[in-house]
């Protein structure tokens, strides 16, 4: 097979070119290629698929219908690999639950997916995360309500198997009230906030713990500019920490919660605009890591209530690319190089594996994308519900 007029575009760069491709794998780049299969790109991008490592099933419901659901919808949105949350109904935190999950990877249409473990139990002991590591898990997940001694023993295993911790920051006492973030928009609509201390507090202990124990920790879906101050500041002095923000963070801010909009209420709940602003900058200076759609599906009878009892969350996956293209690269914040680094090479390397580059020798994981097809996003579920989206994934190439 051919693909033809092309723009190649990975971490590397873009370039214009054809790409031929053979049993999957990637073998000639170059002008007038030649072939019986050939497929015309008309300039549209030829790039690797994208990786996300936070993604929920819908209402957290872990069993094999919602799995290849998932799988399914994110090849709509560009990605090809998928790493589920771990705290979900039940919980990845013992072998039998893991087994459960793995059983339903089976066959799937779309998306490869992995699994996390949830290294804490429901009852905030630990859970036997050296077996679970061994059965297939691909990194240990953890909520900073785990106490002190706890979470030493986590970083513990860490060190021991060399994986990235997935670290989720977030302040119990802080968190268990509180449905939006702490300001001027939750006094308006006369809500409970949720400070961003609660997250800061927590990224500063768990990057004391990532200094000790000389461990690998990628912190989920930062939402406070502090926090992200903290990690850069981490980084330069050798600590091996990331951070992974959500589009929603960097697009929309807590005023998508006026009018007690449920698509709005997420977790992290949203940042003020001006925090936006900051986040944004911190995107354009490469002091984020990975970037993540944050995918949280809730069926609409957990949606369609007070804004107190909805479910968190907002759906995204199938509008992975075009969000993140119409968001970022068209505004001119980041470049198509850098957002492949972003959403498909960082997010790969956290669970040791390689992505993000076209050459020839690999495989042909990548799609086309059409940037100059648009459509209006139609789902209620969505927080970007109404809004012109520019991008289309067109033709996807994957390994079976």
């Amino acid at each position: 097979m051919i693909i033809s007029n092309a723009i190649v575009c990975d971490v590397n760069g873009e370039y214009k070119s054809d790409v031929r491709i053979e049993d999957g794998v990637i073998t000639e780049l170059g002008c007038d290629l030649v072939g019986s299969d050939t497929i015309d790109a008309k300039g549209s991008y030829f790039l690797p698929l994208l990786v996300d490592t936070n993604v929920r099933l819908l209402d957290s419901t872990l069993n094999s219908k919602n799995i290849k659901a998932i799988s399914k919808e994110a090849h709509l949105g560009g990605i090809g690999h998928v790493i589920l949350n771990a705290d979900s109904t039940p919980a990845i935190d013992n072998e039998v639950v893991l087994e459960f999950a793995q059983n339903g990877l089976h066959n799937l249409e779309g998306a490869k997916i992995d699994l996390m473990l949830n290294s804490l139990k429901e009852d905030s002991t630990l859970s036997n995360i050296a077996i679970l590591l061994k059965s297939g898990a691909v990194a240990p997940y953890m909520s900073t309500i785990a106490k002190n001694d706890v979470a030493i023993k986590i970083a513990e295993y860490a060190q021991m198997y060399d994986v990235t911790l997935f670290c989720k920051a977030e302040d119990n006492s802080l968190i268990k009230s509180g449905v939006m973030l702490d300001g001027d928009i939750s006094s308006k609509l006369g809500l409970a906030g949720i400070p961003d201390l609660s997250e800061v507090l927590h990224v500063s202990r768990m990057i004391e713990i990532a200094r000790h124990f000389n461990i690998k920790i990628l912190f989920k879906s930062i939402a406070s500019p502090r926090s992200i101050s903290l990690i850069t500041k981490a980084k330069e002095d050798g600590v091996n920490v990331r951070c992974e923000v959500s589009i929603h963070h960097l697009s929309k801010s807590d005023e998508a919660c006026e009018g007690f909009n449920t698509t709005a209420k997420l977790d992290p709940p949203l940042a003020s605009k001006t925090d936006v602003k900051i986040l944004i900058e911190a995107l354009k200076n490469k002091e984020i890591d990975i970037l993540t759609t944050l995918h949280q599906p809730s069926s609409p009878l957990n949606k369609e209530v007070a804004f107190y009892d909805a479910d968190y969350g907002c759906e995204a996956l199938s509008d992975a690319m075009p969000l993140y293209y119409t968001k970022l690269v068209k505004t001119g914040l980041i470049t198509m190089s850098e957002l492949v680094k972003l959403t498909s090479r960082n997010p790969a390397k956290s669970i040791g594996i390689d992505a993000g580059e076209i050459r020839v020798g690999t495989q042909a994981k990548a799609f086309l994308f059409d940037i100059k097809a648009t459509r209006e996003v139609e789902n209620e579920q969505s927080l970007y519900n109404g809004d012109k989206l520019t991008g289309k994934v067109i033709n996807l190439f994957t390994i079976k």
